[in-house]
């Protein structure tokens, strides 16, 4: 009988999307383990699309009521999980895990949430040394060691697989013709983190345009609920610099979205849930970063493949909250350069095969 994981990642949609690495980790072990997430309404339908995940629970969240609580720890009770691994360790879901008896319950040795928990390891994600990715991959493969599974290679982008004719259909929905590159714009941040102007997005994006001439360019300005009027100043400021830019067509629910923007070449973003989605997507992906170490681009990198990722970000002795000493004209012509497919890998360490094997390291 498959071994029943039960994996939490329960905050932001960006934070949801670095986890399928580990996903992927779990579920591509021997024997294969039946793994269910623990995760917020407004990530669920994400949830139920990853090809990683066998069932959803819907997380209500510390401000749900008593009764609220203790449905959900029936739920997870009955369902008998033998193991639970938290990728973002609060002392609510520990407290949750040990109540409901889970035997073998894995997280980061960091906060007091951590007493919660039988095994812990230590990582000092606070020191930004590796990618997000990457500390949720040591995590998988810890447990997979307690769990004597077997885990032969660490798998590889895309997270998100999608297959020629999937790509084809939502292209088709993107771009005029076969000849365009498709790029999506999303200025928005959803207030999760510091973000180019307005403006600064215009002036690049007018850069990109004019040094990637005669390759045609569609380009898609995308927004969530509330970001409608950025991306209609975005559009306005783009025209009057002579560069035509479009909506990015509208869906109904996140996962929408997201089987949608797999038909674009390239997402350019601040280090938002889009960029994620992107680099799950392996499409090519433009990322701004703040200059703070807890947001640096290497800690938030995203998981497409090194080729296919750029990072920006203002220099290391700049406010972090000033995004406006960033080098817009070289961003343009790193981002040209890709779009041409004459870029070269990403500085950055890459994807999962960098870490060494897996589980390499334990500490309880």
């Amino acid at each position: 009988m498959a071994q029943k994981l039960l994996v939490v990642r329960n905050d932001k949609i960006g934070d949801f999307m670095l986890a399928w690495p580990a996903l992927a980790c779990l579920k591509q072990a021997s024997p294969m383990p039946h793994v269910t997430v623990l995760v917020p309404a407004y990530t669920a339908p994400l949830a139920k699309a990853c090809p990683w995940v066998d069932d959803v629970i819907i997380d209500p969240g510390s401000q749900a009521d008593k009764a609220t609580q203790q449905a959900l720890l029936f739920h997870v009770k009955q369902s008998k999980f033998d193991a639970l691994l938290t990728l973002f360790s609060t002392p609510r879901i520990g407290w949750l895990g040990m109540k409901a008896g889970i035997p073998l319950r894995v997280a980061p040795a960091t906060k007091w949430a951590q007493v919660f928990y039988n095994v812990r390891i230590r990582q000092r994600r606070s020191h930004s040394a590796k990618p997000e990715y990457q500390y949720n991959v040591e995590l998988a493969c810890e447990l997979l060691a307690r769990l004597s599974l077997t885990l032969t290679t660490l798998p590889s982008p895309p997270f998100w697989p999608m297959d020629g004719a999937q790509r084809l259909v939502q292209r088709q929905t993107l771009a005029n013709d076969t000849s365009e590159r498709v790029v999506v714009v999303h200025p928005g941040s959803g207030g999760s983190a510091v973000n180019l102007s307005v403006a600064q997005y215009a002036e690049l994006i007018a850069h990109v345009h004019r040094q990637c001439q005669p390759l045609p360019l569609r380009w898609l300005i995308s927004a969530g609920p509330s970001e409608q009027p950025q991306a209609q100043d975005l559009r306005k400021q783009l025209a009057e610099k002579g560069v035509e830019a479009d909506h990015f067509p509208a869906t109904p629910s996140v996962d929408a979205f997201a089987l949608q923007l797999g038909g674009a070449d390239m997402l350019i973003a601040g280090s938002t849930g889009p960029l994620h989605i992107a680099g799950c997507l392996d499409i090519a992906t433009a990322g701004f970063y703040p200059a703070k170490r807890s947001a640096t681009p290497l800690r938030w990198q995203t998981c497409n493949r090194a080729e296919k990722r750029l990072a920006f970000s203002p220099p290391a002795d700049a406010d972090q909250q000033d995004m406006t000493t960033i080098d817009l004209g070289n961003a343009a012509e790193r981002i040209s350069a890709l779009l041409v497919g004459s870029a070269g890998t990403h500085p950055e360490i890459g994807v999962l095969g960098e870490s060494g094997m897996c589980g390499e390291q334990r500490q309880q």
